[in-house]
């Protein structure tokens, strides 16, 4: 690891009193011009004791702005304390976790993984109209049928067609052969360029594609594409657990990438990471906002920089053998309870690197959905599949209550 490492309590403190301290103090510096404020003290009470040991909770009274992107150019001077900060994570997780080189990425703390994924396609969409004089209805949205609705919704907004990849209904996969068929069927109505989004971690099923199935069809095709990994739930557990692996900066098809820190990471709702290689991200700038320095590249605009610290704060909390060791108990709490679940003849589909259990919608696993909280691939009568999350709040107790209840469950409608 080149950049993550634990720090102390105290040392983090140290960091990101220094990092507000370069921030402007809008009560110590004269600012006539810039529309923002700390937290308003009136509501927001600023004088608590306890805020001396919350260095996070003074960021956010504090209230940086983060907007535009920190790895590129120049950025509003007003918060270049902060900006460092989500400078070092961007590089921290370009670089340790997902393989780049040294400063190779661009990237920003992003509102959550939908608008990472917006972002991507958003970039890539104006890429293929500025460099390959493309029009709108020679571009195509490539995904499997288990993506995440973020890629409808970009779709939806950026006037592009999605092209849904059936998947086989055990391993979840992309199945080549509809692929082929899809691809095939788009040539022949004009598409010629596509921006491609592989899963690292579906949501309903935690499956990962194999990015190299899409690129080789578009390859033997000679189709142009760029490919983005979607990470918003696997990446924080995928790279950890199983770290060879081909949907990182390694493949050199991959140019971008998302995380969603308020998932696995736990930090505050509200905090994506999007990650690029550089030279690409330029196509989102919007020239129209002159009034910020450096101007924007995001979708979203103005940002929390403590959603930033946040992020900083819980990678040097745990550092690299600290979140393994957390990934892994994760891991063997849903391990054990897929087994206990296999003995019990339930019917689930579980990637073996991935904390989630997508159990079957039998009559006995859907009395019990609503007790304990599992979450439908549809809501209504139409549910086929119910799934288990494995998250930190999820012990091996309550796994068990679960199960029992299932056995129960299961009993009573065979006697029935």
């Amino acid at each position: 690891m080149h950049y993550w490492k634990r720090l102390s309590h105290n040392e983090q403190d140290r960091r990101i009193s220094q990092a507000l301290q370069q921030n402007i103090d809008y009560k110590q510096t004269l600012s006539l011009g810039i529309p923002a404020s700390r937290l308003d003290p009136v509501v927001f009470y600023d004088q608590a004791g306890f805020l001396k040991d919350a260095p996070l909770l003074r960021a956010v009274i504090q209230n940086p702005n983060h907007i535009g992107c920190h790895t590129i150019g120049d950025s509003e001077h007003f918060f270049r304390g902060t900006q460092q900060l989500e400078r070092e994570v961007i590089e921290l997780l370009s670089v340790d976790l997902l393989k780049a080189q040294h400063n190779s990425c661009d990237g920003f703390i992003a509102a959550g993984g939908t608008e990472a994924n917006l972002e991507a396609a958003w970039i890539y969409r104006n890429f293929f109209l500025r460099e390959k004089e493309a029009t709108h209805s020679q571009i195509a949205l490539l995904a499997s049928a288990d993506t995440h609705y973020s890629v409808a919704k970009a779709a939806n907004i950026l006037n592009l067609n999605w092209l849904s990849v059936p998947v086989q209904e055990q391993t979840r996969l992309i199945d080549p052969e509809s692929l082929d068929g899809i691809l095939d069927e788009a040539q022949a109505a004009g598409y010629k360029y596509f921006i491609v989004i592989a899963n690292m971690g579906t949501t309903m099923f935690g499956s990962v594609d194999n990015p190299e199935i899409f690129s080789e069809a578009l390859k033997r095709r000679k189709l142009d594409f760029k490919l983005h990994i979607d990470g918003a739930f696997g990446g924080f557990i995928y790279p950890v657990s199983e770290p060879e692996n081909n949907v990182n900066f390694t493949n050199a098809d991959v140019s971008s990438i998302t995380l969603d820190a308020h998932k696995m990471l736990q930090a505050p709702y509200g905090t994506g990471v999007f990650l690029i290689r550089k030279g690409l991200i330029h196509f989102a700038l919007t020239k129209e906002a002159q009034y910020v320095q450096g101007m924007d590249l995001t979708v979203n605009g103005s940002r929390s920089g403590a959603n930033a610290i946040a992020v900083w704060m819980i990678l040097m909390t745990y550092g690299p053998f600290g979140w393994l060791e957390k990934i892994n108990k994760l891991l063997y709490r849903t391990k054990w309870a897929a087994r206990k679940l296999e003995k019990m003849g339930v019917a689930f589909y579980r990637h073996p690197r991935m904390n989630i259990i997508t159990m079957r919608a039998t009559k006995a696993v859907a009395a019990l959905a609503h007790q304990y909280g599992l979450v439908p691939d549809s809501h209504g009568a139409n549910a086929k599949w119910y799934k288990i999350v494995v998250m930190d709040h999820v012990e091996l107790d309550h796994l068990e209550d679960f199960i029992r209840d299932l056995e129960k469950e299961l009993a009573k409608q065979t006697a029935a």
